[in-house]
């Protein structure tokens, strides 16, 4: 089967297109035949070999989410998924391939009606999301910061948080960027490119009660500045390259409260399911920003390094 391959830990050119052996499912597993293939900023850190939640030795078939048919079971496995489409998480590698084993209980089936591209846009990025919408209590009224707005999970916080009844300010990189946020439901929207952005958040909000920081950095400092005592802060990414710098001590004197924690397996299968329930449904409107061919994976991850994108990135591996 075609395949790309990590070869060692480095840039982008470390990713190289070859083949690999066909996987065969195991007792509990389904091979699925992968039609497209999730790509996320996590992936970009993985190939550098930067420290994160999936540790992969090289030499490796990177990728983590993919989206496709049920081809195969194994034992102990419904033969009634064969030819299901499903998405599926697979722990951190394997993913860039045409074909992928995965546990019976990493899937979860598509809705009727629903793109197997869309549900696999979903996938990381509407768990994430609806999680994080969640374990901040995000509540009607409440004034929610999201910065990356227009980046794949932050799209979908700006439709989920104003569709639990927030007031929506979006940062984003660009005018262009801004725009795509307001189109998606945010009532304000600021560049956060330009300095006096968390002026601007002021003049319109005044403080706000929520942010959602998936950026981190200078930008994600910003985010916690801009809070009202009692408001909460959840940093969820640092696609800056850093963390927001804000310490225990710092939130304390303010009243706010860090949120921390990660999702159970059991929890990010329940988030998963209602995000492709409200995208089926028409109440989510995933992003695809940018399609790359299988065989183009650095090409994406040159692009997703360079905050070149927008929304989801996919990789099409059917041809």
């Amino acid at each position: 089967m075609r395949a790309v391959w990590l070869r060692e830990f480095g840039g982008p050119e470390m990713l190289v297109a070859g083949t690999a052996p066909d996987p065969v499912a195991g007792p509990g597993q389904v091979v699925v035949q992968v039609e497209v293939v999730n790509v996320t900023f996590l992936d970009t850190l993985i190939r550098s070999g930067a420290p994160g939640p999936f540790q992969v030795t090289a030499p490796v078939i990177p990728g983590n989410g993919v989206g496709g048919v049920v081809a195969e079971v194994g034992a102990g496995v419904d033969p009634g998924l064969l030819g299901r489409p499903v998405v599926a998480s697979l722990g951190g590698s394997g993913g860039y391939a045409e074909r992928v084993a995965a546990d019976v209980d990493s899937l979860v089936e598509v809705p009727d009606g629903l793109g197997v591209d869309v549900a696999t846009a979903v996938l990381a990025d509407g768990r994430t999301a609806s999680w994080l919408l969640d374990a901040t209590k995000v509540a009607p009224g409440e004034r929610v910061l999201v910065d990356g707005a227009a980046g794949g999970v932050g799209s979908m916080l700006v439709q989920l948080a104003r569709a639990a009844g927030a007031t929506v300010v979006a940062a984003a990189g660009g005018a262009a960027k801004v725009a795509l946020a307001a189109d998606l439901g945010a009532q304000v929207g600021v560049d956060y490119l330009r300095e006096a952005w968390p002026d601007e958040v002021r003049d319109a909000v005044g403080a706000v009660d929520v942010a959602l920081d998936g950026v981190g950095g200078a930008v994600g400092r910003a985010a916690f500045d801009l809070l009202a005592p009692g408001g909460r802060l959840l940093c969820y990414g640092l696609t800056s390259g850093s963390w927001a710098a804000v310490t225990d001590e710092e939130a304390a004197e303010r009243g706010v409260t860090v949120v921390r924690g990660r999702p159970s397996p059991a929890d990010n299968r329940r988030y998963l399911r209602a995000a492709l329930a409200a995208a089926a449904a028409g109440g989510l409107r995933p992003l695809i920003g940018q399609r790359f061919p299988l065989e183009e994976a650095a090409a994406a991850h040159v692009a997703i390094a360079a905050r070149a994108t927008v929304g989801k990135t996919l990789l099409v591996v059917r041809r």
